[in-house]
């Protein structure tokens, strides 16, 4: 989240060497080097490897991604980034052979409904035709085409929103799940001015949720089939592919991996600003002085650091709750695995009671991700309010995730092969209220020169989104636009 400061820059200190940072410290390199503006950057992170939550193991012809696999292709500045390194004709697509997900749902997998907007249902046809919702729950959903309502200005929950619009099975059933794919969080909880603002614009508009997005799909550009990609894109070798092209690009840029940053302080307004307003300690102990900080950490992480600084945006940002998560990557000879799969998976949704999340169907979605001959699946755990599973030992953990596998989809053999990845507190919640944090970020950060926070705790958790505002930032400290 940028603030609006205008004294020009020439130290930089960014501290986090995820995808956050690791954008911003490109973007600001090459408009220092765009403009000719000796920048002095510096890019500090506690951990020994680059990349953040972004995380490929190769390994025995499998790809197997430890945090996300692909990015959204719509969102410009993820596929605006691969292309600026090089790395266009390694986007891949997922399978357009085996497109299609599903929901569990009552004991089976159910088809999820076509003509999804927004993770809404908006093509009556399939709404009425799946089996997911029972013949009330289809019949509540049709009657917001005959009610109106317009937003009241409450920050309200998505499951309010969508429940009142199209009644609790809709919400329980098919947005929910699909929401907590995403967020690992609990639509009881999740802001939807904050995740999806969209939907509050479409009812504002025509005060019922269904005719919004009707009229939105009458008026959309006919879907181009023959586009050069489909919605999600990966990189032909994983995810770290992009860090791994990254990393070189960063010429001049002090890279220091496995350096923990203790704290950032504000030196002494009256020691002069030949060496910058910042001081950032590290646990080395050196010191670290900069005209700008960057902090492009956790909001909780970023917390600790500015504390010394101003208590009250340190309190606020500390506020952002985060769920944790983890993934299980489970490689089958493909003829242990009696499904089919023709789909990229399912997701389940929490009324079911289960601990799985969801679970990609990885070779099918991205068939060159496994050896001919072995199907390699993703499974979901942790989601807000139950995600102690985290913690759970491995052997625990595989048990749980074969057996959710032998429940669902019928597997009973052992897998060949096993990945486990833990990420504690790395999903942000947009609960109601995030936009009034938001704007009370803004104007802490107003107070203080150059103090910068960038991630996904803000506005996006997507890599598209988190590259996007790293490039914001640099774009503010060097301006290649006239004011």
């Amino acid at each position: 989240m940028p603030a609006h400061n205008t004294t020009p820059a020439r130290t930089v200190v960014i501290v986090g060497g995820g995808i956050s940072g690791l954008a911003t410290a490109y973007y600001l390199q090459h408009h220092a080097r765009t403009l000719e503006r000796p920048l002095d950057i510096y890019l500090v992170d506690a951990s020994s490897r680059w990349g953040g939550v972004i995380h490929t193991v190769r390994e025995k012809g499998f790809i197997v991604e430890g945090g996300p696999d692909s990015i959204l292709s719509y969102k410009p500045a993820g596929i605006a980034l691969w292309q600026s390194l090089g790395l266009t004709e390694d986007i891949v697509g997922t399978s357009r052979e085996h497109a299609g997900s599903f929901i569990y749902s009552r004991g089976s997998l159910h088809p999820l409904p076509e003509g999804l907007t927004l993770m809404i249902p908006a093509r009556l046809g399939p709404l009425f035709r799946t089996s997911l919702i029972s013949w009330p729950g289809k019949v509540r959903a049709g009657l917001d085409l005959i009610w109106t309502r317009h937003p009241d200005g409450r920050d309200i929950s998505v499951a309010e929103f969508v429940s009142t619009h199209l009644g609790r099975e809709v919400f329980e059933r098919i947005v929910e799940p699909l929401f907590a794919g995403i967020y690992g969080g609990d639509a009881q909880q999740l802001s939807v001015a904050a995740t999806y603002p969209q939907l509050l614009e479409i009812t504002r508009a025509h005060g019922s949720l269904l005719r919004g997005l009707l009229a939105r799909r009458r008026h959309a550009p006919a879907r181009d089939r023959t586009a050069r990609w489909t919605p999600f894109v990966t990189l032909r070798h994983g995810l770290t592919q992009m860090i791994e092209a990254l990393l070189p690009a960063l010429k001049g840029v002090h890279l220091r991996a496995g350096t923990p940053v203790t704290q950032v302080r504000l030196r002494d307004r009256h020691a002069g600003t030949a060496t910058g307003p910042w001081e950032v300690h590290l646990a080395t102990g050196e010191r670290l002085s900069a005209h700008a900080v960057i902090l492009a950490t956790p909001a909780h992480v970023s917390a600790q650091l500015i504390d010394a600084v101003d208590p009250d945006l340190a309190h606020t940002l500390d506020a952002i709750p985060y769920a944790s998560t983890l993934t299980v990557s489970l490689a089958y000879p493909r003829d242990d695995v009696p499904h089919p799969l023709k789909g990229y998976g399912f997701v389940v949704p929490r009324v079911e009671g289960r601990a799985l999340l969801a679970c990609t169907w990885t070779s099918s979605k991205f068939p060159h991700r496994a050896p001919a001959g072995y199907a390699l699946f993703r499974c979901f755990f942790g989601r807000a309010g139950a995600d102690e599973v985290v913690s759970l030992p491995d052997k625990a953990i595989l048990a749980l995730a074969t057996e959710e596998l032998r429940a669902i989809m019928g597997i009973t053999a052992r897998p060949e092969h096993t990945w486990i990845f833990r990420w504690q507190r790395a999903l942000p919640q947009y609960v109601i209220g995030h936009q009034d944090r938001l704007a009370h970020i803004q104007a802490r950060l107003a107070e203080w020169p150059h103090l910068y926070l960038v991630g996904n705790a803000y506005s996006g958790v997507g890599i598209p989104d988190c590259i996007a505002a790293g490039h914001r930032v640099a774009e503010q400290l060097c301006p290649t636009r006239p004011e």
